[in-house]
């Protein structure tokens, strides 16, 4: 049976990260285990791969998210740079269409400023400003936050996890966790057959993050749901009509979705969407009930814990509806966008996006939960509800995960001198 210091459970960006950092501070042996054949095979390919600026993070409740979008900015740039993977400077519009939601745009300039933006970098423009920057976009007035930019996180996970490699990280790619024996190690059984030993397991497994917390007998209680996000692609004819990312207040604040955006890709492209469509399983990336027996099981799962409560909130349920008309018709979709961009035509797109599911997890009275969760057990450490801005926040973010670790005597060997593209002491940085 293999045994390792450190398994980590998920080969997205976060688990990526934390693999990384760790190979370059520790001299241990460490593993990262991933169902698929690689990894980012789920949302850390599958978003629109913008790099945010967390102007409209709350500095007082998603503290730790906004600091860690922000440092983790620089970090990408300089490794997409060393990389050669693609980086394009767009910008980002964030629109208001009334008084209301320009008092919202008001208190996102606070928040930014609060988080570290600086008067250039982000700027609240009346209709007539707006249009100066971007002629085709109509609205009550806008948020311009020059720093946003796009790049492809799946390719900056893949280029990482090399990195890991040479520093002696395993990637157990095809390898799904069954059972655990938890203990003062923890024996992991794998549904493909076979089990390793981990003193430390540290859970970054996204969309089943919380799946296998619950495995260690933590997070009980709590529930998930799963939405996939589908998107239109623009003809590239009409991709320059706007060369900004453009995003509309959200409809719903309290609940964690956007409303359907433009977004202007690295490779020049441009698109419309999300939706969120709820779906039976964290990689139902088409149809509606890919798999009878999961979605079963995620229908009692419902009807047995706080999620039900939700199911009864009406505005919930409006925005369920409106989303999956959005699904089903693309000029539902379109007709959303063209609120704020008049000129977009539903015959402007004709291919559909690469899908992206989000899975928000519920709390036992039936909210969604509005930030990450980070639970400690035993011999085993989770990160749950990690999602947007977490692409963006990964390097910074795993940074802390692993200064966290060291801080509680989880992490006790002796640290080696590494060269690292990196430096951690600045991604821990809070200030």
């Amino acid at each position: 049976m293999k045994k390792f210091d450190v398994a980590i459970i998920g080969g997205g960006v976060l688990g990526t990260a934390v693999s990384y950092w760790l190979s370059v501070l520790y001299d241990m042996r460490i593993c990262v285990i991933e169902k698929e054949r690689g990894v980012a095979m789920h949302a850390s390919s599958r978003n629109t791969g913008v790099v945010h600026s967390p102007f409209y993070l709350n500095p007082r409740t998603k503290g730790t998210m906004a600091s860690a979008a922000y440092l983790s900015y620089d970090m990408w740039k300089s490794f997409a740079k060393r990389s050669g993977i693609p980086w394009r400077n767009t910008g980002t519009m964030e629109v208001s269409m009334n008084e209301s939601q320009h008092e919202t745009l008001e208190k996102y300039t606070r928040w930014g400023l609060e988080n570290g933006l600086s008067d250039e970098e982000i700027t609240l423009l009346d209709s007539r400003g707006v249009a100066e920057v971007e002629s085709q976009i109509r609205c009550y007035s806008g948020l311009f936050c020059r720093r946003d930019a796009s790049t492809e996180y799946g390719m900056l996970t893949r280029a990482l996890g090399a990195e890991s490699e040479r520093n002696g990280v395993s990637f157990m790619t095809c390898h799904t966790v069954r059972s655990l024996e938890p203990g003062s190690g923890t024996t992991i059984h794998f549904l493909e057959g076979g089990r390793m030993e981990a003193d430390l397991v540290i859970n970054c497994a996204g969309g089943d993050s919380l799946d296998v917390a619950q495995l260690f007998g933590l997070a009980v209680g709590y529930s998930d749901l799963h939405f996939r996000g589908e998107y239109w692609i623009a003809d590239e004819r009409y991709s320059g009509i706007v060369g900004t990312n453009v995003y509309p207040v959200a409809e719903f604040p309290e609940f964690p979705f956007l409303d359907p955006h433009w977004i202007r890709r690295a490779n020049g492209s441009a698109e419309i969407g999300p939706n969120a469509v709820p779906v039976a399983s964290s990689d139902a990336y088409e149809g509606y009930i890919s798999d009878i027996p999961t979605a079963i099981s995620k229908i009692t799962e419902i009807i047995t814990s706080g999620t039900r409560r939700l199911l009864t909130n009406p505005d919930f349920i409006s925005l369920v509806t409106k989303e999956f008309l959005s699904s089903i018709s693309k000029t539902a979709m379109v007709e959303r966008v063209r609120r704020f961009i008049p000129a977009v035509d539903r015959d402007f797109f004709t291919i559909r996006g690469t899908a992206g599911i989000r899975t928000p997890v519920i709390s036992p009275e039936g909210r969604f939960v509005p930030d990450v969760m980070e639970m400690e057990g035993e011999s085993s450490f989770h990160v749950i509800n990690y999602n947007s801005p977490g692409a963006t926040g990964a390097p910074a973010y795993s940074a802390r995960i692993v200064q966290k670790l060291r801080e509680r005597g989880f992490l006790d060997r002796m640290m080696r001198p590494t060269h690292s593209i990196w430096k951690f002491d600045e991604a821990v940085n809070q200030d």
